[in-house]
C-alpha cells in the first residue's frame, strides 16, 4: 500500500507519495511491450485459469500476445542478478505457464546480513494488493443487491466531502477526488513519532476528509488509499462484521486460502515463516520521493547506510488499502481467482473488466483491479515489503513476485522491477 504509488507504490509507509503514485504507474506502464495489451474491455466468458477453476473472466482478446519459449535457466539467472544488483536481503519468483511445471525461485535471506534462507512459503506484507480483496467484496455486495455502484457515498457515510456527488463506483475506480490521507505532513509525522499506534479507520478518514477534495468526482483519475479505506467501512456496515472477518468468509475460504489474512487492528504480528521487512527513511521523509539524497544513496549503496526493519510496525494505518498478509503460493491463487472471475458472478466480473480505463501506454485501472499489458492483477508496497502478482487470462500464466526491502534508496519498487524482468522475456518476439 504505497501512499500513492498506485501499484507498487501505492501503498508504502515509507511510501512516499511519490512512491505510491510512481509504483503504480511504474507497474502499470512498464511491465510490458505496449503491442501486448489485450483489449481491456473484452466479453466476460468462462475463462480457464492456471491451475484453477474455471471462472467469469474477460474471455482472451484475439490479439492476445503469444508467450515466448523461455527457459527457467535464463529466468533464474537474471532474476537472481537483478536481486543482487538492487541489493535486497531477499526476494521470490512464482512463476505458473501451463504444461510446464512451476518455477519457483528464492534469493538470499530472510534477514538483512544473514540468517535463515528465504523460502517461496514465507509471508510477508501485501501492501495494496490488499485493495483487491476489498474491492472484491465490495462487487460482492453489490451484486447481491446490498448496495448499488451508481450509488452516492452519502448513502452509507455521512461527512463525506462531495459525498452526494460521489460514487461507490467512483471509490473502485480511483476516480473520487477524495484527498489521499497518506500524503498529510502532520500524520506521517505521528505514524514516525508511534509506530506501533492502532489507527482507527475514522481517524484515517478524518485526516482526509480534513482538506478539501482535489477534482470533481469523475474529473480524473488519482491513486487514493482513501477511497479503499471508506469502502472497507462501507463494507463492515453492511455485512456487520469486522473486515477481517468478512474476507474471511467470502474470499479467503472458498478459495482454501489459509495463509492469507488481514490482521486485526491491534496486531503488529506476522505468521511464521516470514521474511522481515526494511526501508530507507522515515513516513514523513518519504512523502514526496523515497530517492534518497546523493551522500545517502552513496552510503547505502556501499552497506554503510543500514535500512530500518519496519517488519513488527502496526499496519492499521493502511487497512482495508493495504495490511493483508500473504505468501506467494496464495497470491498466485488469489490473482487467478481475481483475473478469472472465480468469486463474482459474469456479469459483475463483466462489470469488473470493463471499468478498467488506460492510465499509461499499455496500463490501466478499474474497480480496484489493475492491468500491466496481458496480466491483471494489483501490486502492492509498505515499508520493507514490494509485492506484485498478476494473471494472464488469456495464455493462463500466472506471476508473482515479491522483494524485503523497498522501496529502494533509489526510490524504484524491486518486486515491480523483477515482475517487469520476467515479462519483458515472457513476452518478446518468439
Amino acid at each position: 500500500m504505497t501512499r500513492a504509488r498506485p501499484l507498487a507504490t501505492a501503498p508504502a509507509m515509507v511510501p512516499s507519495a511519490a512512491l505510491a503514485a510512481a509504483a503504480l504507474a511504474l507497474a502499470l506502464a512498464g511491465c510490458t511491450p505496449a503491442s501486448t495489451a489485450p483489449a481491456a474491455s473484452s466479453a466476460a466468458a468462462s475463462t480457464p485459469t492456471g491451475g484453477a477453476e474455471a471462472g467469469n473472466g474477460a474471455s482472451p482478446s484475439s490479439s492476445a500476445p503469444a508467450i515466448a519459449k523461455v527457459g527457467d535457466d535464463e529466468i533464474r539467472s537474471a532474476f537472481t542478478d537483478a536481486a543482487k544488483e538492487m541489493q535486497v536481503p531477499g526476494a521470490v519468483l512464482l512463476l505458473k505457464r501451463p504444461g510446464q511445471p512451476n518455477l519457483e525461485l528464492a534469493y538470499g535471506t530472510r534477514e538483512r546480513g544473514g540468517g535463515d534462507a528465504v523460502t517461496v512459503g514465507d509471508h510477508v506484507r501485501v501492501g495494496s494488493n490488499t485493495k483487491t480483496w476489498t474491492g472484491t467484496a465490495i462487487l460482492q455486495l453489490a451484486q447481491e443487491g446490498r448496495l448499488g455502484l451508481k450509488d452516492p457515498v452519502s448513502k452509507y457515510r455521512d461527512g463525506v466531502p462531495n459525498g452526494d456527488r460521489i460514487t461507490i463506483e467512483q471509490l473502485l475506480e480511483m476516480r473520487s477526488g477524495l484527498y489521499n490521507y497518506t500524503f498529510d505532513p502532520d500524520w506521517n509525522r505521528a505514524v514516525d513519532a508511534d509506530r506501533m499506534r492502532v489507527w482507527k479507520p475514522d481517524e484515517l478518514l478524518k485526516v482526509a476528509f480534513s482538506h478539501a477534495p482535489t477534482f470533481d468526482p469523475g474529473a480524473k483519475w488519482e491513486y487514493s488509499n482513501t477511497n479503499t479505506v471508506l469502502l472497507g467501512t462501507i463494507a463492515e456496515k453492511l455485512d456487520g462484521k469486522p473486515l477481517e472477518q468478512i474476507f474471511r468468509d467470502r474470499l479467503f475460504a472458498p478459495l482454501g486460502l489459509t495463509e492469507t489474512q488481514l490482521p486485526a487492528p491491534d496486531s503488529s504480528a506476522i505468521a511464521a515463516p516470514f521474511a522481515h521487512g526494511y526501508s530507507f527513511g522515515t513516513f514523513e521523509s518519504t512523502i514526496e520521493t523515497s530517492l534518497l539524497p546523493p551522500d545517502q544513496l552513496a552510503s547505502a549503496r556501499a552497506g554503510t547506510l543500514a535500512p530500518t526493519d519496519y517488519t513488527e510496525v502496526n499496519p492499521s494505518w493502511a487497512w482495508a488499502a493495504g495490511s493483508g498478509i500473504s505468501t506467494a503460493p496464495e497470491l498466485a491463487t488469489w490473482v487467478e481467482a481475481l483475473g478469472s472471475g472465480r468469486l463474482l458472478s459474469a456479469d459483475m466480473q463483466r462489470t469488473r473488466m470493463e471499468s478498467i480505463q488506460m492510465t499509461q501506454p499499455n496500463a490501466g485501472y478499474g474497480m480496484n483491479i489493475a492491468q500491466f499489458g496481458a496480466m491483471y492483477g494489483h501490486t502492492g508496497e509498505l515499508p520493507g515489503y514490494n509485492s506484485f502478482m498478476g494473471y494472464d487470462p488469456a495464455n493462463r500464466v500466472t506471476l508473482v513476485t515479491w522483494a524485503n526491502l523497498a522501496p529502494l534508496p533509489d526510490n524504484r519498487a524491486p518486486a515491480t522491477e523483477l515482475a517487469k524482468l520476467v515479462i519483458g522475456k515472457l513476452y518478446r518476439a518468439s
